[in-house]
């Protein structure tokens, strides 16, 4: 019985091990699938872009983006103050590589979401709907493979959503931050404070790299500041912090406080 048991198991190594090598893409079979992120944001000039582009989301791009198999769709707009120019981001988790390659020919092909969104298509050149649009793809960190929806009671308008951007000095650099998160557990400690974390992930394609983006979320300022306090002064955090591996390894951390449209599912 014995040497049954040894046999089963030196079977299974070498199975495993001939479909690595056979196979490369078998070797990640059982890794946890990670969700993808694409962060949208639509810079405007005028309120009547701003109207346009929300009755495209609202009415046309959402209803589609549920048939295409996307159920969560998060639209925000900066926080007076935040920023000083019209925003609005959109932030879309994708189940895979394959589903965010998919989805143009898949709206393209949607004739609902052509006719509710003919006035933004089909915008003339001198009156677009929008003055630039720019697109940030992210993979999620393998600490938090999965997007997270916040769960609050407060009013929509009361909430903070807090997105950061952490860039690196170099892509070395930017990968040891990454590994803070990960294997530091950065994101246990802000999970232990109850930072109520969206997404975290790392930038693959953006126009500011190498660098990582995350989104946490609070029922209202005074929320926001308390937990960040309370991160501050963590015993974790000091030392976590102060560990000579992890040190200086940011370059820059940018910061935009945004709330929710009504019709955000996130």
């Amino acid at each position: 019985m014995k040497n049954n048991k040894i046999f089963s198991i030196v079977s299974v190594v070498l199975i495993g091990i001939y479909f690595m090598i056979a196979s490369p893409t078998a070797a990640y079979a059982f890794e946890v699938k990670r969700n993808f992120y694409e962060i949208k944001i639509y810079h405007l000039k005028t309120p009547v872009q701003g109207q346009r582009v929300e009755q495209y989301l609202r009415d046309a791009f959402i209803p589609a983006m549920h048939r295409a198999g996307i159920n969560k769709i998060g639209v925000f707009k900066p926080v007076v103050d935040s920023v000083t120019e019209q925003l609005i981001y959109v932030l879309i988790p994708y189940t895979s590589m394959e589903q965010f390659e998919k989805v143009p020919s898949l709206l393209e092909k949607d004739q609902k979401h052509n006719l509710a969104g003919k006035e933004y298509i089909d915008a003339v050149y001198s009156d677009p709907p929008y003055a630039r649009m720019e697109s940030i793809l992210l993979k999620a960190f393998e600490g938090m493979p999965l997007f997270s929806i916040p769960k609050f009671t407060t009013a929509a308008a009361e909430r903070v959503y807090e997105l950061r951007s952490y860039e690196g000095h170099t892509e070395k650099i930017y990968r040891n931050k990454v590994q803070m998160f990960n294997k530091g557990n950065e994101i246990g400690l802000f999970n232990r404070l109850g930072f109520n974390a969206v997404f975290y992930g790392e930038v693959l394609v953006g126009s500011h790299m190498p660098n990582l983006m995350y989104m946490t979320t609070f029922e209202n300022k005074a929320s926001r500041d308390a937990h960040w306090k309370a991160f501050g002064s963590d015993p974790e955090w000091k030392t976590l912090s102060a560990m000579t591996e992890y040190k200086n390894n940011v370059s820059k951390n940018t910061i935009v406080f945004l709330m929710p449209t009504t019709y955000s599912e996130i």
